[in-house]
């Protein structure tokens, strides 16, 4: 079982002593998606609606953590996952769609997610 949240990422060089041109970069990064149950495992919940990033300031942060520089700008592109994995994903939210303030998966789906899920073999 594998999923992957898939954003772009821009970014800032900001080096000591040098000028550099250009100073921004794009590039994509993939969060790995936690096991659906599991700790972290809501983060379509607490960062994305309807496919877009819930808070950028607070994905921008969260990002520049990871990666060591500042973080200009970052979208969400998809939820990349294997069958096996958006199964899970289902199955966790329908035991718990009272959590979600939704009637059915598919809602919570397109909420958050919007159309961007890509199931890969």
């Amino acid at each position: 079982m594998e999923a992957a949240y898939v954003f772009r990422v821009r970014f800032r060089l900001e080096p000591r002593g040098l000028r550099v041109d250009p100073d921004e970069f794009e590039t994509v990064a993939e969060w790995p998606a936690p096991t659906p149950g599991e700790e972290g495992w809501e983060l379509f919940r607490d960062h994305l609606w309807r496919g877009e990033a819930s808070d950028p300031a607070h994905l921008r942060e969260r990002f520049a953590e990871r990666l060591g520089v500042p973080v200009v700008g970052v979208t969400f592109s998809e939820l990349r996952a294997d069958r096996a994995y958006l199964d899970a994903f289902e199955e966790a939210i329908e035991a718990d769609l009272d959590r979600f303030g939704a009637d059915s998966v598919r809602d919570v789906r397109h909420r958050h997610l919007g159309s961007s899920v890509r199931v890969v073999d």
